[in-house]
């Protein structure tokens, strides 16, 4: 797995980071990361259990207004997973754990192919099924093909169709089992997190990699700044949904809730007080573009007077990474390995 072999490398180069010396008020700074993170692993946790019970509820009494809380509930749960999705070091490398969350980029439309061979199987859709049917079928994206897939919903297999609920409730149940499972592993954790100063690079570098995956991945890419230069919304992640700038705003959230407390400390007691206070201002920028951009990206790139406000999103977006991945790191030593978003 990519993100194990990344915390092999790290655990073998930080030693030359300035952050790597003896320095006791590093513990301070990782035992800050490990409650917030804790807190937002238990937001997910609670949220995948309320969307694993809202499936339950809608599959027993099927009604329009209980699909549309149905999906409500995923959009919440979803959120909650992108403000600790940065984190891609400890329990949640542990069994492809952030794969059976979110399976993307997902270029062969894998979730939509094994729902399909899953919803023509006669085999019951258990939950023995759902462990041994491969990270495509566990995560949100399969729960946003069912709810949100604009020809899975017109054709005869659309929720709340039997064979198709027994997989909506597998899935969301197995969902809600991991983020359980993730938080309380998190919680025994945190002895071996606070007390290994190597942990301080790697939160730092876990954060560049997030917003590098934000910027360059889920919002360049679609927009045609990369690559092939057109505009593809099948490129971003929760497009079936049109949740992918909600999805942006909750992954910036959780950036400014989960990691930017103790790294704003960090970066004070090193000495850069205007740092930590401009990363602060520019997280309040890119915030500030929503609730305007919590709409779906489509419109926005089929339209040149609408997609400006995405180039203006992204913008903003670019400039805290440059803060956060050029700046501020640079200042605190932290050297930038390779991207281990990729295949992410």
């Amino acid at each position: 797995m990519q993100r194990l072999t990344l915390s092999i490398c790290l655990a073998s180069s930080l030693a030359a980071s300035p952050l790597m010396a003896a320095d006791v008020n590093n513990a301070d700074y990782r035992a800050r990361w490990h409650s917030d993170i804790q807190t937002g692993y238990q937001a997910l946790a609670s949220q995948t259990r309320t969307l694993a019970s809202q499936a339950g509820a809608y599959c027993d009494t099927p009604s329009a207004e209980g699909l549309e809380q149905t999906k409500q509930a995923w959009l919440d749960a979803f959120l909650a997973w992108q403000k600790v999705r940065f984190v891609d070091f400890g329990p949640v490398e542990q069994a492809n754990r952030a794969w059976q969350f979110q399976f993307w980029p997902d270029p062969k439309n894998l979730v939509a192919r094994k729902a399909a061979y899953l919803l023509k199987d006669e085999g019951a859709i258990t939950a023995e099924k759902i462990n041994e049917s491969g990270v495509a079928v566990q995560g949100f994206p399969m729960v946003e093909y069912l709810l949100h897939d604009q020809a899975f919903g017109e054709g005869g297999r659309a929720l709340p169709a039997d064979r198709s609920c027994q997989l909506l409730v597998s899935v969301t149940n197995h969902i809600a089992d991991n983020a359980e499972a993730l938080t309380n592993d998190w919680s025994e954790f945190k002895s071996a997190y606070v007390d290994n100063d190597q942990y301080t690079d790697t939160t730092v570098r876990a954060a560049m990699t997030g917003l590098e995956l934000l910027e360059e991945r889920r919002l360049a890419t679609p927009m045609g700044l990369r690559g092939n230069s057109k505009r593809n919304v099948y490129r971003a992640d929760a497009w079936r949904s049109g949740a992918s700038l909600a999805a942006a705003n909750a992954t910036v959230q959780g950036f400014q809730q989960q990691f930017f407390p103790a790294f704003s400390k960090l970066l004070t007691d090193n000495g850069q007080n205007d740092l930590a206070a401009r990363i602060k201002e520019q997280v309040e920028d890119v915030r500030a573009k929503f609730p305007e951009l919590n709409r779906p990206m489509a419109p926005l790139l089929a339209d040149d007077s609408k997609f400006r406000m995405l180039q203006s999103l992204y913008v903003h977006v670019s400039q805290l990474t440059a803060l956060v991945n050029d700046r501020a790191a640079v200042e605190l030593g932290v050297v930038r390995g390779f991207n281990s978003s990729d295949g992410d």
